[in-house]
């Protein structure tokens, strides 16, 4: 029945276009069949009829002889006009071959077109039923144990470069040092960094959560991010749903971490749901400096993720990566001055974030200070307003409200 729906219209559209078709070249082949020999035959019969008057004026003919003559040649008159309506009812033999050609090649073409350039079995998909599958795709992905083995054994693996032999020698060395001493961190560390730089990253990852639990509950960030990015690589580049776990408790401690929200933002082009990567990864583009590892990719990706979540976009120039509108310590600062002072410090920088969110978006954080320098600059109804945008915006992410519930509370709004 869906189907349907697209192809009977279709056919419908075609049908109608051929129809004009040849109905403009049944028309223009009758006005080319009749116009040159009826008007000649016409001028003819014009030109008698003034020769009848004319002989009639200088007496050559009688009156009566004259009308006779007028009647006979008004009578030829009507008698070719006749023939001529009845010789452009019907096109000539090469029209009709044309229109023919046309009708059936018409739709012909236009499908053969569609099949290979667009979708002709494509079943419908729509925005819910693909969210919906996002969520079975995130559900159901491959353990990183899982993961890790078939990229193993993946022929898209490249093959690892020959290691020096002293090098190679060294890494035994070490291996046996952190197995005879496994409580030692800085020989853990040691070890995860080193089974990585020669391609090993399953060790190199099972290495890096060996640091992560000597160090107990509040291990280094550096450290987590170690181990995220082993088990990615691992992986074959595909974040599992352990890497992601590693990746959500780095972003608990460190919101604005950039290598957590570029993995992050990975995983979620994985499973389906490439509009919140370039949600993520857009605000991870215009926080980052230009130097930043991750800003060629993001670069060379946000323009297509774009298109694809819907969203008009376009990449901004390098140097204006990294500016974000006013902080905490713009905003502290500003409360020192005066009211005129603080208004024109604070306005310029807080007029050129509304700006960038409502036209671009962003992160959260942004969204709360928009909503904390609205608060300083006394706009609570516009903050008010702000924070409604901004739950909207971010109604299928609930921990991203936090920040923004946060800056509203702390100008009393509530539900």
């Amino acid at each position: 029945m869906a189907e349907l729906a697209f192809w009977l219209p279709a056919a419908a559209l075609s049908l109608i276009a051929v129809a004009l078709v040849v109905l403009g070249l049944k028309r223009g082949a009758q006005a080319a069949a009749g116009t040159a020999t009826d008007k000649r035959e016409m001028r003819i019969y014009a030109d008698q009829l003034r020769e009848i008057e004319r002989d009639r004026s200088r007496g050559v003919v009688s009156e009566d002889e004259a009308e006779r003559m007028r009647a006979e040649t008004a009578r030829r008159l009507l008698e070719a006009d006749k023939q001529a309506q009845a010789e452009v009812k019907r096109s000539p033999a090469a029209a009709r071959g044309v229109a023919i050609a046309l009708a059936l090649l018409m739709p012909v073409a236009a499908l053969a077109f569609y099949w290979t350039h667009g979708a002709p079995l494509y079943r419908d998909q729509p925005i819910q039923q693909r969210f919906a599958e996002a969520a079975e795709m995130r559900e159901a992905r491959p353990a990183q144990a899982d993961l890790q083995a078939a990229w193993q054994t993946s022929p898209e693996r490249p093959v690892l470069p020959e290691i020096d032999p002293e090098y190679a020698a060294l890494m035994e060395q070490l291996r046996e040092a952190v197995a005879d001493r496994p409580e030692d961190l800085q020989g853990n560390r040691l070890l995860a960094s080193n089974e990585a730089n020669v391609g090993n990253y399953a060790a190199a990852a099972e290495a890096w959560l060996r640091v992560i639990e000597l160090q107990g509950a509040r291990p280094e960030i550096a450290d987590m991010l170690g181990l995220a990015e082993t088990m990615v690589q691992a992986a074959g580049g595909v974040v599992s749903p352990e890497a992601e776990v590693v990746l959500e408790q780095i972003l608990q401690r460190d919101p604005r971490n950039g290598a957590a929200r570029y993995y992050l933002g990975l995983s979620l082009g994985q499973t389906g749901r490439p509009d919140l990567t370039f949600r993520l990864w857009r605000g991870l583009l215009e926080d980052s400096a230009p130097d930043a590892p991750w800003v060629p990719v993001l670069r060379a990706e946000l323009e297509g993720l774009a298109a694809v979540a819907g969203v008009r976009y376009t990449l901004p120039p390098l140097a204006a990566q990294g500016a974000r509108g006013p902080s905490e310590g713009d905003i502290a600062a500003a409360s020192d001055l005066s009211a005129a002072e603080r208004q024109e410090m604070i306005g310029g920088m807080v007029e050129g974030l509304a700006q960038r969110l409502a036209a671009m978006g962003g992160p959260p954080e942004d969204w709360a200070r928009l909503i904390d320098s609205l608060g300083v600059l006394g706009q609570t109804d516009r903050a008010r307003a702000i924070w409604a945008e901004a739950r909207m915006v971010f109604a299928d992410q609930p921990q991203a409200l936090d920040p923004i519930d946060e800056a509203a509370a702390r100008l009393g709004f509530t539900e």
